[in-house]
């Protein structure tokens, strides 16, 4: 336990110095929001492999494909490259690396036949911080990031035909939450996750419904109809 304790404060030492001019929604501040929120999930999860989830967590965005050309390898690479700088052992690396595969959204689309505790636990705590008070702000980081529209009446929220749809769209940040953040409630694999998630997702539609009386958005959106 003493050498696994020894092995996470070297890992988040070394992610929190590799993300420290990372863009500000997916910076070391997210990664330590995952990690305390799969800490207290994993609590709750007696199955789990704590080690298991704290690394996955600390490793998950060590290289986020949207911001590497897309390359969804990279990621899952330099992620074992530092559990090997570590010692971590392999059979450790490749249940972390799996759970690192398989975290990502992608629109929905992607069912994988990978399953576990620890990657229910993990992506849980990922998708907590992608709602609520800090998902809008990281919403909306992420779109002044990629310099998108806060909003505009004329473009409604779509539904997509493919994962290569989703990950090519690049429309209003107010859309994104109709189409992906509002759905991630229902998601929610573990107790603790979805019992959080309600009260986020709350403070996400009072937030839209308030967004929506300031700005005057067409009617579709404010009655969340998707087309």
């Amino acid at each position: 336990m003493e050498q696994e304790n020894i092995i996470i404060s070297s890992v988040a030492k070394k992610v929190k110095e590799l993300l420290s001019s990372a863009e500000a929604g997916h910076d070391w501040l997210h990664i330590e929001r995952v990690w305390n929120n799969a800490i207290v999930i994993a609590k709750e999860e007696l199955s789990a492999n704590s080690f298991i989830v704290q690394l996955a967590a600390l490793l998950h965005d060590i290289a986020d494909a949207k911001f590497n050309d897309g390359d969804e390898s990279l990621g899952p690479k330099i992620a074992k490259q530092i559990m090997d700088m570590y010692g971590v052992d392999p059979n450790i690396q490749q249940e972390v690396v799996l759970i690192i595969e398989n975290m990502s959204y992608k629109g929905g689309f992607t069912i994988s036949d990978y399953q576990s505790v620890e990657l229910d636990i993990v992506r849980d705590a990922d998708r907590l911080d992608a709602i609520g008070a800090i998902g809008i702000a990281r919403a909306f980081t992420y779109g002044g990031y990629k310099n998108r529209r806060l909003y505009d009446k004329d473009v409604s929220p779509k539904t997509f035909e493919s994962r290569e749809a989703y990950k090519k769209h690049d429309g209003p940040t107010i859309n994104h939450f109709y189409e992906k953040l509002l759905k991630l409630k229902d998601l929610m694999a573990t107790t603790k996750g979805r019992q959080v998630a309600i009260e986020r997702h709350q403070f996400m539609e009072l937030y839209l419904k308030q967004f929506a009386y300031e700005t005057d958005i067409n009617q579709n959106i404010l009655e969340k109809k998707i087309i």
